[in-house]
This record gives structure tokens, sequence and C-alpha cells, in this order.
């Protein structure tokens, strides 16, 4: 079991309530994935035999309130039992958490059998047959979730955001990190110059993707984590499950990495009676890969500050590259040049630093991780990317902050490396034109350039 005495007694109490029949916790599991919320697998004895259940609950670094727009659990309780009612697949809840229970902040739902791991969704050959019906019935179920009734109690509970204010609440939460990263800069602007001319307000999930979707031989078998619902444009869906990241690799599938656009418009629109343009399905798909290379960053430093000890946050802020340069192939796409491999084993001392890392990466990757324990396993793996990263800063960082440096001079003029960042960043805040001389391809070939140190084999580098 994952966590201490104090914890398991309060869980077997609160089962022994609202459980019909039980007898025994048999098990507690954490599970991996989730990066924001904690969900365990829970087993019990019942008196008519065993039952699972999912318990989602806030880790208690974070109780402090939500981040990022997030709703609390509560809400999010809420939430599934309105879309069960509009015929929306999602699990059914079983309890919320009250403060008596000691548990925290969550709620205790039915554990349901499917598929959630993007990777496989897209890959396993046990879903072949019904992967490409998975974009049309992602359009008919956004459908009915955007026709949702939003009544006085919804509405008191969840933020209401239009198009302008997302972006420039997305834009404010970046500069309070006092980083500068010009392209999340540039996509900022390119968005507020180019918001959607009409926009509805609906619910919106707020992170309707591959890997939020439980999947199983009949299609979409529920609609997971709502913790970013709000009231704002329903096209937003849409965009975000179109997001390269969120396909896995199988970037010529460009819905959730399993099914065209062409077959979620479809869908939406035979439900809804409402025809969404590539336009504007373009414009959420740039702004959700703006909104996840802020997010990234955010998370990494909220581990920086210790507010959230945690191996995955630091690598999870290496993952803004990859968003970045989403943006960069949809809004400037072009040529760029990656840094040669480099040899292990040049160089005068014996071992060199990145061969030193090398040594500590293997060992996790091939033989740490093969634990039986999963989460044990993946956590191994998260340090052995870790040390990959470092490995390649190692190798290629100077010869690429070189030549940025030399870009951002023919640009700006003279000045230190973090001086002409910081001033490009304070330029592009302070109205410098999108289409300067030279701006885009300085841009491009950064980020590339960073991705190719944080994740090489990331698909938008092809």
């Amino acid at each position: 079991m994952p966590a201490g005495d104090g914890f398991n007694a309060a869980l077997e109490a609160m089962l022994g309530t609202e459980v019909a029949g039980f007898r025994e916790l048999k098990e507690c599991q954490q599970l991996t994935a989730g990066a924001s919320q904690q969900t365990f697998r829970i087993l019990v004895d019942t008196a008519s035999g065993d039952a699972q259940f999912a318990l989602r609950r806030c880790p208690p670094t974070l109780e402090g309130g939500p981040s990022l727009g997030q709703i609390d659990l509560a809400t999010e309780a809420y939430l599934l039992q309105r879309s069960a009612e509009a015929g929306i697949p999602v699990p059914a809840v079983v309890h919320v958490l009250e403060e008596g229970d000691g548990l925290g902040n969550g709620f205790l739902m039915e554990w349901l059998q499917g598929e959630t791991l993007g990777q496989r969704i897209v890959r396993s050959e046990s879903l072949a047959q019904i992967r490409p019906q998975l974009a049309r019935q992602c359009g008919e179920i956004l459908a009915r979730l955007h026709a949702i009734e939003v009544d006085a109690n919804l509405a008191g509970q969840l933020p209401g955001v239009a198009p302008a204010v997302l972006v420039q609440e997305t834009w404010d939460w970046y500069q309070a990190l006092n980083l500068p990263a010009p392209m999340i800069d540039f996509s900022a602007r390119w968005l507020l110059e180019n918001l959607p001319v009409s926009s509805r307000k609906t619910l919106v999930h707020g992170d309707f993707r591959n890997g939020n979707l439980m999947i199983d031989n009949n299609g979409v078998r529920a609609v997971l984590d709502w913790e970013l619902a709000h009231i704002g444009d329903p096209v937003r869906d849409l965009g975000w499950l179109c997001v390269n990241s969120w396909r896995f690799g199988q970037v010529e599938r460009p819905v959730g990495g399993f099914g065209t656009t062409a077959d979620l418009l479809a869908g939406y629109e035979a439900v809804s009676g409402i025809r969404v343009s590539e336009e504007e399905l373009r414009f959420w798909q740039i702004f959700g890969s703006f909104w996840w290379s802020v997010s990234t960053l955010q998370m990494a430093a909220t581990w920086r500050t210790g507010h959230t000890p945690s191996l995955e946050r630091p690598v999870i802020g290496r993952r803004s590259s990859e968003a970045q340069m989403d943006c960069v192939n949809l809004l400037f796409p072009g040529e760029f040049e990656l840094p040669a491999a480099t040899e292990l084993d040049q160089g005068t001392q014996l071992p060199m630093p990145a061969e030193l890392l090398e040594g500590v990466r293997t060992f996790l990757q091939e033989q740490v991780a093969a634990n039986e324990n999963k989460h044990f396993s993946f956590l191994a793996k998260v340090a052995a990317n870790s040390l990959g990263i470092a490995q390649r800063e190692f190798l290629f960082g100077p010869a690429l902050a070189e030549a940025e440096h030399g870009r951002l001079q023919a640009l700006l003029g003279d000045g230190s490396l973090d001086e002409l960042r910081w001033k490009l960043v304070n330029e592009l805040r302070g109205g410098l034109s999108l289409d300067t001389d030279a701006l885009a391809e300085h841009l491009r070939q950064t980020v590339a350039g960073q991705l190719s140190i944080d994740q090489p084999g990331y698909t938008a580098l092809r």
C-alpha cells in the first residue's frame, strides 16, 4: 500500500461506510498516470466478492489550491454526475470525500476496465478494429458534452474564460516564471492577434485528449480527468484533441494519433448540427501547444520551489520545447539544422562526464526499470530520461548556445546570450512585428536545437 497506517485506516473507515457489504481493504495502489492529481486503484473484499474502485485525490503538497485553471475535485465529481445524465461515458461517482473522512479532497468512483495509455491506444493490435471509429465517436461525445445546460449551480462552480482572457492569463503565468522563452511570447502575440471572430460559450472539458480517454473494443468507454473544466469556447476541446503531444508518434493521424479531423468534425456536426471550420480548429490547436508549453514550465517551477517534490516534474519541464516546436511547425514551418552525433568517447579524460552519465542512464533504463513494481519502474525510466537530457546538454549545449548567440547578435546587436534572450522577449512583449526579418528562422532553429537536447525523438523534429 502506498501510504502510511493513518491513510490506510482512514481509507478503510470510509470504505466501510460507503461500500455495501465491505469486509476488508485488500490493496491500494497508486497509479503512475496523472501529473497534478493522485489516482489510486482500490481492491476490497465485500460480501458479494472482490470489488474495485478508483480514488481521485489532491496530493497533500497541493492542498493549498489548484493551479493553472484547475477546479477542485468536488466540482469534478459533480461534472461526472451531470455528464452521466447527458449520456456521456464516465465512471459512476460512489462518494465525494468529506472532512470527516480524513483523506483530503477527492472522490471515490467505480473502476472501469479499458485501455488508458495513449501509446497502446494508437498501436495495440487488440484495438485495431475500433481505432478508425474513435475520432467520430469523440466528435459525437464532445457535441453532447457541449450541449449540457450551464445552470446556476454549474456556472457558480466553474470559471468562465473568453479566448482572449485565456491566452492572456496563460501568457501571464509564463511571464511570472521569469524565464526567457521567446517562442512562447511569439505564440501568445500571434494568438491575441488572430482570435476567433465568433465564439460560443458552453461547458468545456479542458483536457479532452488521448490519455484521458478509456478505450475498449467498443470504443470510448469513459472520459476521465475533468479537473480543467470551465465555461468557454467549445472548439478548444476539439483542438486540444488534435495537439501533436497527444498523438504518441502517429503524426499522420492528427486526432489523438488514431483518426482524421474530417471524422472528428463530422461526428460533432452530426450530433450538434454545428459545422466547425479547419481555421477554428487550427487556432485552438496552436493554443493547445502554447498552453502546454507554459504548463510544463509551471509544473517544473513548483518542483524548483519545493512545493511539489517529484522526480517527474523537472523532466516534464523539459517537455516545453516539444510544444514550442509544435507551435513553430504550425506557425512558420521550415528547415532547421540539428547537432551532429557525437561519440561518447571523445576527449582526454577517462571516463568523460557524458560517459559517466551514460553508464548510470543505461543501468536505470535496462536494469532498475525491470523492477516488478510498476510505479518504481516508471520512476527509474524518468530518472534515465533525466540523465539523458543532462548528457546531451554536455555534448551539444555549448555549440547550440554559440549559434543562438550569433543569430541574436545579428538580430539585436551586441550583448551576452542571456541579455539578448531577454531583449528579444521584451521586444516581442512590446510590439515587435512578428514578420521581422530572420525572426522566424531564429526561433525555429533555437527551439529545434533545444528540443534535440530535451527529446530528440519527438516527432516535431522529423
